[in-house]
């Protein structure tokens, strides 16, 4: 069979604006196969168009969505069934992976284990899905309890039927560390970039390891851990500062924001404040999670506990969009099976 070639420039921003506008794959391919660059291209350029577009979200969500559920189990779930219904919908396959961001911490616990669950039940399949971590500790044994690499085995990749060469983790025990940063970010893109970036918060907003201060423009790279950050992650090594790592390998907020979608968790009353930065006040880069304010699908998934530092007209607003959007769109994709 022959290999579809990398879409030319004109034709892939052509289908960056077309999808701003709100136009769905279908409509876009149709649009996109008369252009020049595509006759030009021959058929080969046409497929890949197809399979370029089929990429976008099956519905319009070009606006940030806010979905509050009672508690942290109702949150796991709704976002497991989200990212299950995604993939599916999706149809992956041997020639088509579902690329799907992950991070590590406590707050995705509780998805990993409704998405193992869907798995054992036969729901779902992992077989043509790449997944790409957000971090990981520099200088730490993959071995040790508290890398991410034996959390993400451990909690997840071990129980399900993805291939381990599919599954993406930092090196940070390599000897060239900037180059396996260079490298993460070509695969990423080797990959057709990230269908669905899941992502969590720390109380002061940070995602993955990009700290207050971070660019809102970074890529994946080195990164030194603050004071603050040090210290709260010493009790996962016995309260000794001496044993906590002092560097990470981070994807940048950059990387997060190319994702065609961003799903970001957000539960328990001590991370309310850094959901209220997120959403009502304005893009701050000491507040990194805020970013996402301007990426066009991005949904904040979180408890009743997170959102106390809202303001109660905000809370009103985004649970009626949820009650309309139960009635309008399809149970496959509402909140009725999500």
């Amino acid at each position: 069979m022959a290999k579809t070639k990398e879409l030319s420039k004109d034709v892939r921003d052509k289908i960056v604006d077309l999808h701003k506008a709100g136009m769905g794959y279908k409509t876009i391919a149709k649009q996109l196969e008369s252009t020049p660059a595509a006759r030009k291209n021959g058929q080969l350029e046409i497929d890949q168009i197809h399979k370029e577009t089929k990429r976008i979200p099956p519905f319009n969500t070009s606006k940030m969505r806010l979905v509050i559920l009672e508690d942290y189990d109702l949150a796991s779930e709704w976002a497991a069934k989200y990212i299950r219904n995604r993939i599916i919908q999706f149809k992956p396959s041997a020639d088509r992976y579902f690329t799907l961001g992950l991070p590590t911490g406590s707050t995705p616990f509780g998805c990993y284990k409704k998405l193992i669950e869907f798995h054992k039940n036969e729901e779902l399949s992992f077989k043509y899905v790449k997944t790409f971590n957000m971090d990981e500790y520099v200088g730490l044994p993959r071995a040790h309890p508290e890398s991410y690499h034996s959390y993400m085995w451990n909690n997840f990749f071990k129980h399900i039927d993805i291939d381990p060469a599919n599954a993406n983790i930092l090196d940070g025990n390599i000897t060239d560390l900037e180059a396996e940063c260079e490298a993460f970010e070509k695969k990423i893109a080797q990959a057709g970039g990230i269908d669905l970036f899941v992502g969590g918060i720390g109380p002061d907003g940070h995602i993955a390891f990009n700290e207050p201060g971070s660019s809102l423009v970074s890529r994946t790279r080195v990164k030194t851990l603050a004071k603050d950050t040090i210290v709260a992650n010493a009790r996962f090594f016995g309260n000794d500062l001496s044993k906590v790592p002092t560097m990470a390998l981070t994807v940048g907020v950059g990387t997060v924001m190319d994702a065609r979608e961003v799903m970001i968790l957000i539960t328990g009353a001590h991370k309310a404040f850094a959901l209220y930065k997120a959403i009502e006040e304005g893009v701050n880069h000491m507040w990194t999670v805020s970013a996402f304010q301007q990426h066009p699908h991005t949904i904040f998934v979180c408890d009743e506990d997170a959102t106390l530092e809202l303001r109660v007209k905000t809370v009103k607003y985004f649970k009626g969009l949820m009650h309309v959007h139960n009635r309008l769109v399809d149970p496959v994709l509402s909140i009725k099976n999500q």
